[in-house]
């Protein structure tokens, strides 16, 4: 019974974000004649910082880091969740932080009231560890947007990212920005430097998403080799290599 809860939680999300894809009205132009790549992190575990950060910090960049401030400090079998400390160093270290939710639930399982409360609740932890202004991005749990929250995410945010494994051009909706994933198996994170081909050849803003970037990573995250062929690859293209707030004031949204 879990797995089939699972499958339809899965067609429900998929389902949820074609619709807002498809459906959104207020779009904004993108236009740019520099490709533009952003690296982002979701839920952070430690090693985001540990290697990630440091990797994108080598090549002269900077990265987004969305924060579920519920699973600070989490253990668990496979990944440690970063600290209140952690998130300190990153904002010192000139990163940019963003809002993950507080207690990692997709959006869809509470009420809009609820909602309020869990962004209000990590607005507040994010503050005691340094991130002012509040966090100006979010990124949805499990990519999984819901059509009913948007009124309250567009009220507290520039931007929300989804996946969709697709670059940002021409008409692009702030709350429900695409990105591609790198996640395992190794071969295919190290062969998404492809993504970074199309958008050099016609540009745009290309999101890159991951977790864990570590020595032996999960299923969601990378090897500090291949997260650094990547960084180095985009960078080595004449891509601009930028957080999502500092692209979103080069393209002057």
């Amino acid at each position: 019974m879990p797995e089939i809860a699972r499958k339809i939680d899965g067609l429900v999300d998929r389902l949820a974000n074609r619709v807002i894809w498809r459906f959104a009205r207020q779009r904004r132009s993108l236009a740019t004649e520099t490709p533009l790549v952003s690296f982002t992190f979701d839920d952070v575990p430690d090693s985001a910082l540990d290697h990630g950060a440091a990797i994108l910090e080598r090549h002269g960049a900077r990265g987004t880091f969305y924060i579920a401030g519920g699973l600070a400090g989490q253990v668990e079998p496979d990944r440690t969740l970063i600290s209140p400390a952690g998130c300190g160093e990153l904002l010192g270290r000139g990163h940019e932080i963003g809002c993950h939710t507080f207690s990692h639930r997709r959006i869809r399982d509470m009420s809009m009231a609820a909602l309020g409360r869990d962004l209000d609740r990590n607005a507040d932890y994010l503050q005691n560890v340094g991130v002012t202004p509040a966090a100006a991005n979010f990124a949805f749990p499990y990519n999984a947007a819901w059509p009913l929250a948007r009124t309250e995410l567009r009220r507290r945010y520039r931007t929300c990212r989804g996946g969709g494994e697709a670059i940002n051009r021409g008409p692009v909706d702030p709350l429900m920005l695409k990105a591609v994933e790198i996640r395992q198996p190794e071969q295919h994170a190290r062969a998404l430097t492809r993504w970074i081909d199309d958008v050099v050849e016609r540009p745009g803003w290309l999101v890159f998403f991951t977790h864990d970037i570590a020595p032996s990573p999960t299923p969601y995250g990378c090897s500090p080799e291949a997260f650094d062929h990547l960084v180095r690859y985009a960078v080595d293209k004449g891509c601009q290599v930028l957080p999502v707030d500092r692209v979103l004031n080069r393209i002057n949204w």
